[in-house]
């Protein structure tokens, strides 16, 4: 049996974005810049997929440019706006748990002579809004914060981050800008700048997180808010992003993202019922685990634990042997020995952090699937602890 369970990291495209890459890729591919019939036909698909974008976004088209995947757009965000904004302050305000595409542009920006202020979290993985509140001031230029925590699935306060942002510009005449990090959050919960994200500047979205290809990506930026470019060469989307457009990708994008947001409401249901059901198994099932994350406000997907007394790698190994697709953390962090910095932000210390599992559900996903898992886990863990010395040690001290 093969169950794939590692939504957060990739998903399997959708067969019509695939069928409609495929035709552009054999038969419309030519270049948008080019006048001739096939450039322009290219050129028609690049204006209906950012047409779906902008309307799954409720922004106009002129406020979508297309990257080549979330990293890139994460730093075209921070990068572009600390350049067009150095000379109106030299602080951004961001995260301890934010994905590497956030924290690594930011390490940048202070080697920079740019200010960063991190922010704290709870052990469920929430924001401490004090800290956010207290830490703007009139240096500030850019507050970025991830809409959802990609390990933990926890939601972040965006609304209320947006309103402090426009209350501290309004009463002392500033322009911070607000970005957010919504390649997790983007077709499994609503992200809309018309919504809950009035008064947001700039989003971030990934194609290959909701059913569509790899190697594309989008950013939201405001009509009114202008950074500056971090790609030079060629003069497409308005100069932002120059480079010849990824047009089979974009077309995918465009395509997934149409499913995704028509079906987002009965597929998250039937997901926050498997999650919920995955949790409950798993927590009943399985001693000294716990539940890393909010247990409500998670992402609809999302499970994400910690088992004591074992070593994460062997158990992904385990479960790849049975078949099943899990992940320890961030999918982009796979190849580090260290514990993940969101568990460790969370306050786990670091042998708890090493027995991680992150499990992230699809629209494929069943309960036969869920089943096999916690099954197939259950004897993992107990062999796993079996050649445990710590677990041992454990073992016999409370036995007494």
């Amino acid at each position: 049996m093969f169950v794939y369970l590692d939504n957060s990291a990739t998903t399997k495209p959708y067969s019509e974005a695939v069928d409609v890459m495929t035709t552009v890729l054999r038969e419309d591919f030519g270049n948008p810049s080019s006048l001739h019939t096939l450039g322009i036909a290219a050129e028609k698909y690049i204006k209906n997929a950012r047409k779906s974008l902008a309307t799954s976004l409720g922004a106009s088209e002129d406020e979508v440019f297309f990257t080549s995947c979330g990293t890139e757009a994460d730093n075209m965000a921070i990068m572009g706006a600390a350049s067009a904004r150095k000379h109106q302050g030299k602080k951004i305000i961001t995260t301890a748990v934010e994905h590497p595409a956030i924290l690594e542009p930011c390490k940048k920006l202070e080697q920079m002579g740019y200010k960063v202020e991190y922010i704290g979290v709870d052990n469920k993985c929430r924001l401490n809004m004090d800290q956010l509140k207290a830490a703007i001031d009139e240096d500030t230029i850019l507050i970025s914060i991830m809409g959802v925590n990609n390990e933990t699935g926890t939601i972040m306060p965006l609304k209320e981050i947006i309103e402090l942002k426009d209350q501290f510009n309004k009463a002392h005449g500033t322009g911070i800008l607000m970005h957010t990090d919504a390649v997790q959050a983007f077709g499994k919960v609503p992200v809309n700048v018309k919504g809950d994200l009035k008064g947001i500047d700039m989003i971030s979205v990934s194609g290959h997180k909701i059913h569509g290809p790899k190697g594309t990506g989008v950013l939201y930026i405001n009509e009114k808010v202008k950074i500056k470019p971090i790609v030079f060469g060629g003069e497409q989307q308005k100069n932002v992003r120059s480079g010849t457009e990824n047009v089979p990708g974009i077309v995918g994008l465009g395509t997934a993202v149409d499913r995704a947001v028509r079906t987002m409401e009965e597929r998250t249901t039937k997901e926050v019922e498997l999650r919920d059901y995955l949790i409950g198994r798993v927590m009943n099932e399985i001693p000294y685990t716990k539940l890393n994350g909010h247990s409500t406000k998670r992402l609809p997907n999302n499970a994400n634990f910690s088992f004591r007394f074992i070593e994460g790698e062997g158990m992904l190994i385990l479960l790849d042997q049975a078949g099943i697709c899990g992940s320890s953390g961030s999918a982009c962090t796979s190849g580090s020995l260290d514990p993940s910095h969101v568990l460790l932000a969370i306050g786990l210390p670091h042998e708890i952090a090493h027995g991680s599992l992150r499990l992230t559900l699809s629209e494929e996903t069943t309960k036969e699937d869920i089943d096999y898992t916690v099954d197939k886990l259950a004897e993992i863990i107990a062999r796993l602890r079996s050649m445990s010395p710590l677990y041992e040690d454990f073992e016999r001290k409370n036995n007494k």
